[in-house]
C-alpha cells in the first residue's frame, strides 16, 4: 500500500494520504468504473465495477455511472478488508475470524 506520510516533530505519528481515482468508460448500455487506490511508496489496489441497462428500461448514463462507481469502489473495500486481515494474521499468528465493511 502506497501512503505519503507528513512529518510531526517527536510523536512518531503523522498524516497519511492515499489517492484514489475512478475511471468511467461507457460503451452502449455498459459502463465500467474502475477505482484505483495509489500512494507514495509502490503498490495499488484496483476496484471494478459494471453496470448494464436493462434493454425494456430507459437508458439514463448517469444512474449507470452511478451503480459501476459504487460497485468499483465496494470491490476495492473488500480487497482492502482481505488485505488487513491478512497483515493481522501475519502480525499475530492467528486468524482473523471477519471484519466488516
Amino acid at each position: 500500500m502506497r501512503y505519503e506520510e507528513a512529518a510531526v516533530t517527536g510523536t512518531g505519528e503523522g498524516t497519511k494520504t492515499w489517492n484514489a481515482e475512478v475511471s468511467i468508460v461507457e460503451s452502449g448500455s455498459e459502463v465500467r468504473a474502475e477505482a484505483r487506490l495509489t500512494g507514495k511508496e509502490g503498490g495499488q489496489i484496483v476496484g471494478q465495477g459494471t453496470a448494464r441497462c436493462n434493454p425494456a428500461d430507459e437508458n439514463v448514463p448517469a444512474i449507470g455511472d452511478e451503480l459501476s462507481v459504487a460497485r468499483a469502489l465496494s470491490d476495492l473495500s473488500h480487497q482492502l478488508l482481505s488485505r488487513a486481515a491478512h497483515d493481522i494474521e501475519v502480525h499475530t499468528a492467528r486468524p482473523v475470524e471477519r471484519l466488516h465493511a
